[in-house]
C-alpha cells in the first residue's frame, strides 16, 4: 500500500466533506464487501480519492451518477465491471465485485471464468453483448463497429453510452487500485 489509510480524526477540512459523502454512498451502494477499517478509514479506491480530494470528488460524482442513474441491469453491469477488473488484474476491484456478484446469485463457475479474463459460456444474450463491449474496450483502440451496433441494438443509445462510461470508470478505478497498490482485505 503506497498511501496510508486516513482515520476520520486526521481528515483535513477539504477531505472531510468528501469522506462524509463517500461514507453515505458506500452505506447504500457498496456494502457487500469490506470498505472501512476499524478506525473508520476508507479502504479500496476511496482512500486514494481522499488523498487527492479535488480529483477524488470528481471521480466519486461520476461513480454516483453511473450508479444512481443506471438503466442497464445490475447483473450486466457486474459482468462489465469484472471484465474490466480482470483485464487490469485489479485485485481489490475483483474482490469487491465478486462479493457483489455472489450476493446477487452469480455462480462460482461464471465468476471463475470472468476473473480469469475469459468469456463464460452461459451468458444471456445481453450479458454476452456487454462482455464483448467491455472486453474489446479494455484492450484499447476503437470499439469495433459490429460490437457497437449490437450493443446499441441490445441496450439502446443511452444504454450503450452507460456501458462505455462504466468501462471507462472501472478502468480508472483499476488503474488507481494498481497504481497505489491497494491491498485486498481477507474475505470473511
Amino acid at each position: 500500500m503506497r498511501l496510508p489509510l486516513i482515520p476520520p480524526s486526521q481528515l483535513t477540512d477539504e477531505q472531510k466533506p468528501l469522506y462524509d459523502a463517500m461514507r453515505e454512498g458506500i452505506a447504500s451502494n457498496f456494502n457487500a464487501f469490506k470498505v472501512i477499517d476499524e478506525s473508520g478509514a476508507l479502504m479500496g479506491p476511496w482512500n486514494p480519492w481522499l488523498h487527492s480530494p479535488q480529483i477524488g470528488k470528481a471521480i466519486w460524482d461520476l461513480t454516483l451518477a453511473l450508479t444512481a442513474k443506471a438503466t442497464v441491469p445490475d447483473r450486466v453491469r457486474q459482468i462489465v465491471i469484472l471484465t474490466v477488473g480482470a483485464r487490469y488484474d485489479a485485485a481489490y476491484e475483483i474482490y469487491a465485485h465478486v462479493a457483489v456478484a455472489e450476493k446477487e446469485g452469480m455462480s462460482a463457475q461464471r465468476l471463475a471464468t470472468l476473473t480469469a479474463d475469459l468469456k463464460p459460456a452461459d451468458l444471456a444474450e445481453d450479458e454476452s453483448v456487454a462482455f464483448d463491449l467491455a472486453y474489446a474496450l479494455s484492450r484499447g483502440g476503437v470499439l469495433p463497429e459490429p460490437v457497437y451496433a449490437l450493443a446499441k441494438q441490445t441496450f439502446g443509445q443511452a444504454g450503450v453510452e452507460e456501458l462505455i462510461f462504466l468501462v471507462g470508470l472501472y478502468a480508472l478505478v483499476s488503474v488507481t487500485l494498481n497504481g497505489f497498490n491497494v491491498p485486498v482485505p481477507e474475505r470473511e
